[in-house]
């Protein structure tokens, strides 16, 4: 994972490869929002310590000053003055991730790193917390790495998307190409899940059901990882594992296919 502008020189660091000095330093700049609203905040101490704890425990400001951030970090994200004094326990699903979001954003980081933070709310709720993120990121300049299984969620944050299968990166591009043209078989086979508005168009749909079981990720199948699902592996596919190669600016695909199957149209 690189950072940029980081190194003293405007180059890129790389967070894999620095010693821990460096990674301690470049922490700040990361945050986190967890899936669940509920195990993730601490049960036993008040909203207002909790959306405080990063500043505390990096010695940011007093402690008057401290209250004053954590008062504008509760109404950027839609909760009140009086709330700081309150535990978890008495907020709904949606309000407790707003808390959460309000913690990450406390360090005023340039990256946030979101696993699934819509997966554990309902569905009315999951709009809510959508827009208050797209709201956020114009607002305070964010970058999102957004970890989901919905597509319909994916679609609506992402500007680029990275599709995963067993580990791997199998394709990635902008969000608008990815929906339009999808260049990997799983891609295609994930997209043919999500369903449509329009009921005629969905009754028209070709849906793609993909065989067998997912392999182990510790002991994934040779070759390509997706060949024992995939209705056009060859037997290229049972033997070598396919790069991650750029098919055109912007789109990388990890297929042997890819082109061949482009110009049949299939995909």
């Amino acid at each position: 994972m690189l950072f940029h502008g980081t190194d003293g020189d405007g180059g890129a660091v790389d967070l894999c490869r620095v010693n821990k000095k460096e990674l301690r330093r470049q922490r700040p700049r990361m945050q986190m929002i967890f899936q669940d609203p509920h195990s993730s905040l601490n049960p036993r101490m008040t909203v207002g310590d909790i959306v405080g704890e990063p500043l505390k425990v990096n010695r940011i400001g007093t402690s008057s000053q401290r209250i004053g951030r954590v008062t504008e970090l509760l109404e950027s994200v839609g909760m009140r003055r009086h709330d700081m004094r309150r535990y978890p326990h008495s907020f709904s699903g949606g309000q407790r991730q707003r808390i959460g979001i309000a913690r990450a954003l406390a360090l005023r980081p340039e990256l946030l790193i979101a696993d699934e933070p819509v997966s554990a709310l309902d569905v009315s709720v999951q709009g809510q917390i959508l827009n208050l993120l797209a709201e956020l990121r114009e607002q305070f300049n964010l970058s999102y790495i957004f970890v989901a299984h919905n597509l319909s969620v994916v679609e609506h944050i992402s500007t680029r998307v990275a599709v995963m299968y067993l580990g791997r990166i199998v394709e990635t591009t902008d969000a608008e190409s990815l929906y339009r043209t999808p260049r990997h078989p799983y891609t295609e086979s994930l997209l043919s899940a999500v369903p449509l508005a329009d009921p005629r168009a969905q009754r028209k749909r070709k849906r793609i059901r993909l065989e067998g079981d997912v392999p182990s990720p510790a002991d994934p199948p040779p070759g390509c990882h997706f060949h024992p699902r995939c209705r056009y592996a060859r037997d290229l596919c049972r033997t070598q594992a396919p790069p991650l190669r750029e098919l055109t600016p912007g789109t990388q695909c990890a297929c042997h296919l890819a082109e061949e199957l482009e110009l049949q149209g299939t995909l």
